[in-house]
């Protein structure tokens, strides 16, 4: 049996993309004004959207136990697989890959864990790319270095209406969040090396949009690309960005993904939310 590759919930890959590279997704949770659900399974994208839109928001997140992925790996070794692949989002976002590297110490060498650096589709597209070698039967070391090698490949961009969710997730700090605030200027954000910088400042969020495209396609440069587009309560935004990204980029332009961004990313974006994720593909 080829190598598992698990991942976690805020890689918000489609459905029938973790059905088809047989991916399994651990849950992180999140609580909103005080209710509590694991993303994807007890609390969703709409959820998100209705609480955060209220005058009195209280948001937060947390990591899955050690002990849940140790239950996967178990799990997935019980069932064969030679070992067991663990990719996760930024290690400066969130406790999530420390949790998974406690858990991976009880299996030694047969399950490898991976720090995507990023968020959303900056994570799905390595964990994508570590099934796809699995499937060709590549060894863990084989599978673990198609995932490093596609995080290097991997470019994030986002936008936000307000840094007002990131400052108090203490995303950002409260200085960058009160120049924002001041400037009454429209951030757009990006994930150098996986914390979460400032990269552009805008007037509007039409121009912001523009930004993304061009930021996008600056990213993507002369390789061909797959994308991937994010949002929370913006489909229209969406449309917009994938439509003028198909004209800019052509040929070049390969897979296209379009999902709402999950309750924990939606907990420190709010709604708005605007995200490129440009993966160039290897030459």
């Amino acid at each position: 049996m080829p190598v598992a590759v698990v991942t976690d919930s805020t890689a918000y890959l489609p459905p029938e993309l973790v059905r088809a590279h047989q991916l399994t997704v651990v849950p992180l949770t999140v609580v909103l004004n005080g209710a509590e659900g694991r993303e994807g399974v007890e609390t969703f994208p709409d959820d998100a959207a209705r609480a955060l839109s209220g005058r009195r928001v209280s948001a937060s997140t947390s990591r899955p136990a050690p002990e849940q992925f140790a239950q996967v790996y178990r799990q997935q070794l019980a069932a064969g697989a030679n070992g067991v692949l663990s990719v996760h989002l930024s290690a400066e976002l969130s406790g999530t890959v420390e949790a998974a590297r406690l858990a991976a110490a009880e299996f030694g060498d047969r399950v490898a864990v991976v720090d995507s650096r990023s968020t959303g589709m900056g994570l799905g597209f390595p964990a994508l790319a570590a099934a796809a070698a699995a499937a060709e039967g590549a060894d863990l070391s084989g599978v673990r270095q198609a995932a490093v090698d596609a995080i290097a490949r991997t470019t994030i961009f986002f936008y936000v209406d307000t840094l007002e969710f990131l400052r108090r997730g203490g995303r950002i700090n409260a200085a960058e969040a009160l120049l924002g605030t001041a400037l009454s200027v429209k951030p757009i954000m990006h994930m150098p090396d996986g914390t979460i910088v400032l990269r552009d400042k805008v007037r509007t969020a039409s121009r912001g949009m523009a930004r993304l495209v061009d930021l996008a396609v600056e990213a993507a440069g002369d390789a061909e690309v797959d994308l991937a587009v994010h949002h929370l309560a913006a489909p229209q935004r969406a449309e917009q960005l994938i439509a003028a990204l198909t004209e800019r980029l052509g040929a070049r332009l390969h897979d296209t993904y379009v999902t709402e961004a999950g309750a924990v990313v939606a907990a420190h974006a709010g709604p708005g939310l605007a995200c490129v994720v440009v993966h160039r593909r290897p030459s």
